[in-house]
């Protein structure tokens, strides 16, 4: 990270550190994508037990991880405040945190994963993949957490490409992982769909010693000396982490909770309904690697300027993101209108499904553009280390909002399964409206008082 000048300058630092991290978001969305789709091409029960396994650990994940994001507008702060000293201190402590939340999934996972399949009712051949695809990916959720401290580390100094590089090569070795252990080639004993949370959990292994060898070895971590001083662990220090960290947790578990919530609500519609919603929100998730992304590098330059009290920056930073997410989302939406027919085709060749998922990709539209604000805004107010705020609004817009309007619409209007997605659009507007209120406050108190 450096200091800028002008927009020129911003948006040119912006772009740079923007785009590794989009692909890196992709990367990681792959991922899974590998282990569904070859697992799909064992057995009908082998697709559903990955999908299902991955459906119950995504927002778990997401979630925790989330607490460990805090990494980055610390160490952002301190770098622009030129406290680099306090870097390694800062890193270590997190780890210990990582650590400690990886081990109290373990446990916990232990007891509560059979009495959650059995409470879905499953096909036995579908919830004994989904339960050994879970206790396989065990193994790796311990390098898995330590490896987003890493990221959150290595991304905080702007060296976003790095992380990027890492998740890359995370995707051959996925690749050939899946191959060996979903069909038993080479000689690899043939586990199928659990094969995948196997292949997953190790790739975790792979990563994290990667990104562990990077920091310890390359230009500019090593000059950090992140594990040349034996730190022990610090309660006062974890908390602070979490003081910031649990709120970003708990605000990204409940979006990303919700469409579960949502699905399970409109279970009472008809097969053709439940699959063209589906197929459209898969859509919608992948279009929100973009806002996602932006948000994230918000928080590394936000964070940057922040620190270093420069909060005019600060400001111009959080404007040109938002700007970057709403351009981002326009594009999209013109694609959607143009492209509605083949985008619904990649998903299926059913033509009521087909036609219905089309409909449902125009409510997508909506939902996006209202992501492009919102999920800027958050990673601005990240930056600035003001999450409480952003954790009450995910509760009211979502699940306040957003999925009491979207039942009572989708209930008792002729809108029918339309009806979620208006609540969910409705929620997440009124969420972005909120949010805007709250970083115009953020922005105007700092600059007042810091001149």
């Amino acid at each position: 990270m450096r200091e800028t000048k002008d927009v020129k300058e911003k948006a040119k630092l912006f772009i740079t550190i923007l785009i590794p991290i989009l692909i890196t978001q992709a990367g990681l969305s792959l991922i899974t994508f590998l282990d569904t789709v070859m697992s799909g091409k064992v057995s009908a029960a082998d697709l559903a037990g990955v999908a299902i396994g991955s459906s119950l650990w995504t927002p778990v994940y997401t979630g925790l991880a989330g607490i460990l994001t805090a990494v980055t507008p610390i160490v952002a702060q301190l770098m622009g405040g030129k406290q680099q000293k306090d870097v390694p201190y800062t890193v270590v402590q997190s780890i210990y945190v990582a650590v400690i939340l990886s081990l109290l999934v373990i446990f916990f996972g232990f007891f509560i994963i059979d009495p959650i399949l059995e409470t879905l009712q499953l096909e036995d051949k579908v919830s004994l993949v989904a339960h050994q695809y879970l206790l396989y990916l065990g193994i790796g959720i311990l390098p898995l957490f330590v490896y987003n401290v890493m990221r959150s580390f290595i991304d905080s100094l702007g060296k976003t490409r790095v992380t990027m590089l890492i998740t890359l090569c995370a995707l051959p070795i996925n690749f050939v992982l899946n191959y060996l252990f979903i069909f038993g080639n080479f000689g690899f004993p043939k586990l199928g769909g659990a094969g995948a949370g196997l292949a997953s959990g190790l790739t975790y292994w792979c990563i994290c010693l990667i990104s562990l060898l990077i920091v310890h070895r390359k230009t500019p971590f090593y000059q950090f000396k992140i594990f040349g001083t034996f730190y022990s662990f610090s309660l006062p220090e974890s908390l602070k982490l979490l003081k910031i960290g649990l709120p970003i947790g708990f605000a990204i578990f409940f979006e990303t909770s919700i469409f579960a919530a949502v699905t399970l609500l409109m279970s009472h519609f008809d097969t053709v309904t439940i699959a063209s919603h589906q197929a459209a929100m898969n859509f919608a998730s992948l279009l929100y690697m973009l806002p996602l992304s932006v948000s994230m590098t918000l928080t590394i330059v936000v964070g940057f300027e922040a620190g270093a009290k420069r909060f005019e920056h600060s400001k111009a930073y959080s404007y040109l993101g938002i700007s970057i997410a709403v351009g981002f989302s326009l594009f999209t939406a013109f694609v959607i209108l143009l492209f509605r027919q083949q985008i619904a085709g990649m998903y299926t060749g059913d033509p009521d499904v087909l036609h219905l998922t089309k409909h449902f990709l125009l409510y997508a539209l909506f939902f996006q553009l209202s992501d492009a604000i919102a999920a800027p805004i958050q990673g601005a107010l990240r930056g600035y280390k003001d999450v409480n705020y952003t954790l009450v609004t995910a509760l009211v817009s979502y699940w306040i909002i957003g999925l009491p309007a979207g039942f009572v619409i989708g209930t008792y209007t002729s809108f029918g399964a339309y009806g979620y997605w208006i609540g969910l659009i409705t929620g997440l507007a009124a969420g972005a409206a909120g949010l805007f209120l709250r970083l115009r406050l953020i922005q105007s108190r700092l600059i007042r008082q810091h001149g």
